[in-house]
């Protein structure tokens, strides 16, 4: 890839390199997804497909979608759609809020289950 400048503005010049688009421009400055924290491992599976009719969805949205009609991590979406995590974080957000995807968060080895809180009780109770 080379560079040079025309007019006081940097060029870059590079057939392969086709469109780019900033990250910020996909998710229109915003940084965080909105209504769910997305853990990299979280299990991302669609249940709707993206409308023409979908006001604020791009194309990369419609691209996540028919990704994940077969359950894919988050890092997984990122790796193949090429995009960075926290972009693809913020896109899931907006499909989740359309009803487009539902999210399967990983369980937490240190988070005490049901079953772990009434041992405690128990043994608790005969400690008694």
């Amino acid at each position: 890839m080379a560079s040079n400048f025309e007019g006081g503005h940097e060029v870059w010049a590079d057939a392969d390199a086709g469109p780019v688009v900033r990250p910020y421009a996909m998710t229109r400055g915003r940084t965080q997804p909105i209504g769910h924290d997305f853990d990299l491992i979280s299990l991302v599976t669609s249940i709707g497909s993206v409308a023409s009719a979908d006001v604020g969805l791009g194309p990369e949205h419609e691209a996540i979608v028919k990704l994940c009609w077969r359950a894919n991590s988050v890092a997984e979406i990122s790796a193949h759609l090429e995009l960075p995590v926290g972009v693809v974080r913020v896109m899931l957000g907006d499909l989740l809020n359309r009803g487009l995807i539902v999210v399967h968060d990983p369980v937490s080895a240190t988070e005490p289950t049901p079953d772990d809180i009434y041992d405690a009780v128990i043994d608790a109770i005969h400690k008694l």
